[in-house]
């Protein structure tokens, strides 16, 4: 039998590609936060498209286009709000939140769900970052999504770093993607196509319409390194409790 190119790598080559994984996912949570001057000086500068292309060629064998990015920081964020933030009835026209999309939801209370998201972060003593106006961020935005993974990702290296057992780590990455980002990406993807172009910058709308089947090849990784999912068999909060006793 054909050994998996994942399991195949050594400890120096599994570092390198959860590294990879992680600047993926720490540039897609920069390009969804809302548009800063920083960030606007990094797409002028190709420090962004540059990072992501390396990240993206090492994990998908195919290169980031080359997208021509504004430059003024009003249009960046003309695009930005006009496609999450503005719509009709005063209701975002591609929301970043995952309690937005009834499909996702299933017929919870958006607090329900948001208490299941939240419990994957508390059990590795993450919380959302809390603004400067001192508002918490929604767990199931997709940037707070985004960056949990940069942290099990991070926590993955860690431990390979210090010849100490991933799979623990893995186990719940793996979980968090099928549960919960995966089906958000794929739903957002799906909203984005209704949608009109609204000025979006060509980076983050490729990220939108590319993010969702990588993301799935990630899962598959990771299944192929810890082996499946356990079927989630309710929707209650403790069923991430019970998940969360499997990942050690």
């Amino acid at each position: 039998m054909m050994k998996s190119p994942i399991l195949a790598l050594n400890t120096q080559g599994q570092i390198d590609n959860c590294k990879d994984r992680q600047a993926v996912y720490q540039i897609a949570s920069v390009l969804f936060s809302y548009p800063l001057p920083e960030t606007l000086e990094a797409l002028r500068e190709w420090r962004l498209q540059s990072a992501l292309n390396d990240a993206w060629l090492a994990l998908t064998s195919q290169s980031w286009p080359q997208f021509t990015s504004t430059n003024e920081l009003k249009d960046l964020e003309v695009g930005y709000m006009s496609t999450f933030i503005h719509g009709k009835r005063g209701k975002p026209r591609v929301p970043l939140v995952a309690s937005a999309y009834e499909s996702l939801v299933k017929g919870q209370t958006a607090g329900t769900f948001m208490l299941n998201i939240q419990a994957f972060y508390s059990h590795f003593g993450v919380k959302a970052a809390v603004e400067n106006e001192g508002v918490i961020d929604e767990p199931d935005h997709l940037v707070s999504m985004l960056e949990f993974c940069v942290v099990l990702c991070h926590l993955e290296i860690e431990a390979l770093h210090n010849d100490r057992d991933p799979s623990p780590y893995r186990r719940a990455h793996r979980d968090f993607l099928t549960r919960y980002l995966v089906p958000f990406l794929e739903a957002f993807h799906a909203r984005f196509t209704q949608e009109s172009d609204y000025g979006l910058d060509p980076n983050i709308a490729h990220l939108i319409v590319s993010l969702p089947k990588w993301a799935h090849d990630q899962y598959v990784a990771l299944e192929t390194q810890v082996g499946p999912n356990i079927k989630q068999t309710s929707d209650s909060i403790a069923v991430a409790d019970d998940a969360q006793a499997m990942w050690h």
